[in-house]
């Protein structure tokens, strides 16, 4: 038989499925899967109720309901100062890989190049390479992230058609400022290519770090695809909506390839975060202080532990350090004894890069309860407090 298009054949299981099945097979407490628990708004779900009581039940617009549409361009100018044009800037998607889908396959020709910075989001690499672009990756390296400056410029070219540009950036956690965007943005007028803007955490910053968009950078407004997220921005995951804002050049061959990919999103749940993006400004800052007090509750945890924690300016996620344990295997290898060994699961940070990469680190989400987060330090803490642990890696 004649093989399957060998990109996507080629992929293995995701490590967040590999590392979440593992975690059923033996008890563990889950800290690996990126989702969130407990911080659902009730008045966000009611009004998908609603909607779907009352209807209606067949295919809203291709680009979105309108109101959640004027809902997105009004967020994106009350929280970024954007001047957004609901009609002809805005497009819902049925979540925010999607969207990403849907900027790629609609911006890249084949042979065009496309810089990514590692480590990076699991999707972003495959759905690049099918759409026929050449990837040029450009490694951020723990502990600190510091943005390869030099690196970065040297993967640009002629050639270079976008930058994928992900803020608050998982899985490192890492915040990029205002003079790192700067730079990019030089490097993108420069090469006369777009950035697509994965910030789909903008509201999960933390510290009192501001979150800002690319899309407002001196001559970028025309250059930005910006993807967001309501099941990030309201803990509702399983809803998959997402959405681009874009100048409407930009948006319109985007537009075209999620015509063909999904077509539309559900009315309920676009009516419901229509709702939920008017809601007051004390509910996204209490999101992220609520996030804020999760991440030090888990950090605090893993520092007693014996874990070197890395700072982590936004996201749901802590990378760790675990040679101070005395664990001396890869993180792989990690990840799997503590699954198995102290029944908590966390996902290795070598999953999110190419080739070699730092092979010591592991991530952990903090965006769950206060019992699951105790429970994996007080497993953790017996685990390692064990005078016969090994040091030496599985």
């Amino acid at each position: 038989m004649k093989p399957a298009n060998s990109i996507f054949s080629g992929l293995g299981t995701t490590i967040f499925t590999v590392m979440s099945q593992l975690a059923q097979e033996h008890g563990a407490i889950n800290l690996g899967q990126g989702f969130p628990e407990g911080l659902e708004p009730a008045d966000v779900i009611a009004a998908a109720s609603r909607s779907l009581l009352t209807g209606p039940h067949q295919y809203p617009p291709m680009m979105g309901l309108p109101e959640l549409r004027q809902a997105i361009a009004t967020h994106d100018r009350r929280f970024q100062g954007l001047d957004v044009d609901w009609a002809t800037e805005v497009m819902v998607t049925s979540g925010a890989t999607e969207a990403l889908a849907d900027c790629l396959f609609g911006l890249i020709e084949p042979g065009d190049e496309v810089v990514l910075i590692e480590p990076l989001y699991d999707s972003y690499l495959p759905i690049v390479r099918r759409a026929g672009g050449i990837p040029k990756l450009v490694r951020l390296e723990p502990p600190n992230w510091d943005l390869p400056r030099e690196s970065l410029a040297a993967a640009f070219s002629d050639r270079t058609k976008v930058i994928l540009v992900n803020s608050p950036m998982n899985p490192c956690a890492k915040v990029f400022t205002e003079e790192e965007l700067t730079f990019i943005a030089d490097l993108v007028i420069r090469h006369d290519a777009y950035a697509i803007c994965d910030e789909v955490y903008e509201h999960l910053v933390f510290d009192g770090r501001p979150h800002v968009s690319m899309m407002g950078l001196p001559g970028m407004r025309d250059r930005v695809a910006r993807i967001g997220s309501a099941g990030k921005t309201f803990s509702i995951t399983n809803w998959k909506v997402g959405y681009v804002v874009a100048a409407p050049a930009l948006l319109a061959p985007i537009a075209k390839t999620h015509q063909f990919i999904t077509f539309t999103t559900p009315i309920p749940l676009q009516a419901a975060v229509a709702e939920g993006l008017a809601k007051e400004e004390a509910y996204f800052a209490g999101l992220a202080k609520d996030m804020a007090a999760r991440r030090d509750r888990l950090a605090t945890g893993l520092g007693r532990v014996g874990f070197d924690v890395l700072d982590c300016a936004g996201t749901y996620f802590l990378t760790t350090d675990f040679r101070p344990l005395g664990f001396t295997g890869t993180d792989v290898a990690f990840c799997r004894h503590i699954t198995i060994e102290a029944g908590v699961t966390a996902v290795p940070v070598s999953a999110f890069y190419q080739g070699s990469g730092p092979d010591h680190f592991a991530r952990f989400c903090f965006a769950k309860m206060d019992d699951a987060l105790d429970g994996a330090i007080e497993r953790l803490t017996r685990h390692f407090g064990q005078k016969e642990f090994p040091r030496i890696g599985a």
